[in-house]
């Protein structure tokens, strides 16, 4: 027995569910054929075995071929889906959760050249800004069409025996028909605010007359577009008290805000640096208002706050969906009473970011997180205590070392700063990117737990790793700023490291060059401009900073349009020279014999990091394995097995930017993959 607000169980309708946290309907584009089998319900499993009341899956499954999903959703619309699902559903319910599944048509928020390249279909011509593609204004046969899909999928839902469903409305096409800003229908689907409602609820009636009274029905909806032109607060409180009274739902799970640009989404779904839990006051007002079972996530990250949604009342079931992809064991943990072990959330939505641009999402600090077939979340001990040494603290070797020393070995960690945390110590000076020093802090802490020696201010040679004794030798020295790119001027540049550390200060007429595409750049110029200079970003480039991606763009664009910033695509610079006080830089292009000329007095290069190598090559030749990584063995998460050199009395191993620039997620993961089975 518990008085944790977080741990009570809540009764919706028949079902009771064991406590109060929920993962909220997400799609973490894991589907194969459009169907959710091992890799999806690996995750799933995982988050249920930990203790979670509710996941809801998809985000969103698809009802009809003409709602084609933009990246890798589920498609309801299958006879097929309905064994995996129930093979999904099976396997939570054996771990005590609840499981539902999100039910969408996409209407405008999608393209027409996906799938079967059937037209887009939305109660206006209106483009949605997010996917560019310009609908066709809906038919009434298209109505009824739709509505039958709706159907069709919650039969199939229910078949496989999922605890209920919940309708995406949102910036999809049941909102699509709410907003005056995309209908322009007449009667009776256009028009009053109830003739808007109409097409949900003759949904919701066709589900109900297929599933029956019993079956859960919810629904996930904006309650304020917060958006000129849009639905207001007063409407959004209205249709959430038209929906209670419809008695066709069983609960409302609100968000404030639309979805149809970066920069709406972002505020829907805050990122680092935002503010946390910006709409949980706002959900807590509809539930007030209503009387009724009220669910919300908006960046929740942390369990008090999620404790406080539920001991205030201002929320019946709490989100924490993107901080069960850092920690899927979040709520053992919370049960447990070990709170400060929570891997946590640190709002870098690389997890969602790399959904909208194609790939799966894999939390940046936790690779494991859609890896549950290869990967551990808990680590194994190891058979054999061994000694591993590991050079640098940044991500990738504290992540090296909580693994090693949950193995049970004896490890030593050398490190030429006086502090860890590597290139993320000096991400994380920004206010922006301060939750990122959180994937250092938390890593420590677990080190510290499990007895990890660490040497700071110590500038590791082959003698001092050697003097260790290792069994096993991990290289995660990272890298440094490579500036070198230019024909002529090449000394006449800085990095953005140089302009992040304060090592060198801002110029009042500053030309940013990144060739990289990353944070760093974008850091860099904000930090600049903030002192009130003139800046010019430039890249080769046809669209700037790609690495950051759409969602983790739009706090830079908020802060960088509002400065005296230029961006300019499609230029690469090729030298720089003197020119009296000033230095003159000439871009080129990869399109043509082309120049342009810019006279600046500060040039700041971003062209990612060389690797600091040498003391791995210094060690290869002495080990066991030569430096050899088996990469069958690796992508299988199976043990390394090279011994090139019988003689060798220990393997040497590098990772991270030690190996060559890539990201925190890749450093990370090399370190788990690795070292999980040593």
């Amino acid at each position: 027995m518990t008085n944790d607000p977080l741990l009570q169980p809540y009764k919706l309708k028949h079902l009771t569910l064991r406590n109060r946290i929920m993962i909220t309907s997400h799609e973490p584009a894991y589907p194969e054929d459009g169907m959710p089998k091992d890799r999806y319900r690996l995750y799933h499993v995982e988050r249920a075995k930990a203790g979670v009341a509710l996941t809801m899956t998809a985000g969103s499954a698809a009802v009809a071929k003409d709602s084609p999903p933009v990246f890798n959703n589920i498609l309801a619309y299958k006879d097929e889906v309905v064994g995996w699902m129930k093979k999904l559903v099976d396997e939570c319910h054996d771990h005590g959760a609840a499981v539902m599944i999100q039910l969408t048509h996409l209407g405008r928020r999608t393209r027409w050249d996906k799938a079967d390249w059937l037209p887009v279909v939305a109660p206006s011509h209106e483009r949605e800004a997010a996917h560019r593609a310009f609908p066709k204004r809906i038919e009434d046969w298209d109505i009824a069409r739709i509505i039958k899909d709706f159907g069709d999928a919650a039969e199939r839902m229910k078949a496989a025996g999922v605890d209920g469903i919940e309708l995406e409305a949102y910036g999809h096409l049941l909102e699509q028909f709410w907003s005056p800003l995309t209908n322009d229908l007449d009667a009776p689907y256009g028009g009053s605010l109830e003739n808007r409602l109409r097409f949900t609820f003759d949904v919701l009636r066709e589900i109900r007359q297929r599933c029956g009274e019993e079956f859960i029905v919810g629904l996930r909806y904006t309650g304020d577009q917060a958006q000129p032109g849009g639905m207001t607060k007063a409407e959004g409180v209205q249709v959430s008290q038209m929906l209670k009274d419809s008695g066709l739902v069983d609960f409302l799970n609100v968000i404030r805000g639309h979805i149809d640009t970066d920069a709406g989404l972002t505020d829907v779904i805050p990122v680092q640096g935002m503010k946390n839990a910006p709409h949980l006051d706002f959900a807590g007002e509809i539930r007030a208002a209503t009387g009724f079972p009220t669910f919300h996530a908006a960046k929740i990250p942390d369990v008090a706050t999620a404790r406080h949604a539920i001991e205030s009342g201002k929320l019946d079931m709490v989100g924490m969906t993107r901080a069960h992809m850092a920690d899927p064991h979040l709520v053992r943990k919370v049960i447990e009473g070990r709170e400060d072990d929570i891997r946590p959330c640190v709002g870098a939505n690389y997890c969602l970011d790399r959904i909208y641009q194609g790939g799966l999402a894999f939390c940046l600090h936790n690779p494991a997180t859609g890896r549950e077939e290869t990967m551990p979340h808990t680590i194994p001990v190891a058979p054999e205590k061994k000694r591993v040494t590991i050079v640098g603290a940044g991500p990738a070797g504290v992540e090296a070392a909580r693994v090693a020393a949950e193995r049970g070995h004896a490890v030593t960690v050398l490190e030429a700063a006086d502090k860890p945390g590597g290139q993320i110590r000096l991400t994380a000076l920004q206010e922006r990117r301060r939750e990122m020093i959180s994937i250092i802090a938390w890593r420590m802490a677990q080190c510290e737990k499990h007895g990890v020696n660490f040497r700071f201010n110590t500038f590791a040679d082959a003698d001092e790793v050697l003097a260790t004794s290792p069994d096993e030798v991990i290289i995660a020295t990272g890298g440094l700023p490579h500036t070198e790119v230019l024909g002529a001027g090449n000394d006449l540049v800085c990095s953005a490291w140089d302009i992040l550390s304060g090592d060198v200060k801002p110029g009042s007429n500053v030309l940013v060059y990144d060739d990289a595409g990353d944070h760093a750049a974008l850091q860099a110029a904000d930090l600049i401009a903030q002192t009130g200079a003139k800046v010019e970003i430039v890249t080769p480039d046809r669209a700037f900073s790609p690495e950051v991606m759409a969602m983790n763009l739009v706090p830079y664009m908020r802060s960088l349009q509002r400065l005296d910033t230029t961006f300019t695509v499609t230029w690469r610079l090729q030298s720089v020279v003197r020119e009296g006080n000033q230095l003159r830089a000439t871009l080129g292009s990869d399109y043509g014999d082309m120049t342009r000329d810019r006279i600046v007095d500060q040039v700041v290069v971003n062209h990612g990091t060389r690797p600091l190598d040498d003391l791995y090559f210094d060690l290869k030749p002495l080990s066991r394995n030569l430096g050899e990584v088996d990469y069958d063995a690796l992508i299988a998460g199976a043990p390394q097995t090279v011994a090139a050199n019988p003689e060798g009395s220990f393997r040497v191993f590098r990772i991270g930017d030690a190996v060559a620039a890539r990201n925190t997620h890749a450093a990370i993961y090399d370190a788990l993959r690795l070292v999980k089975d040593l």
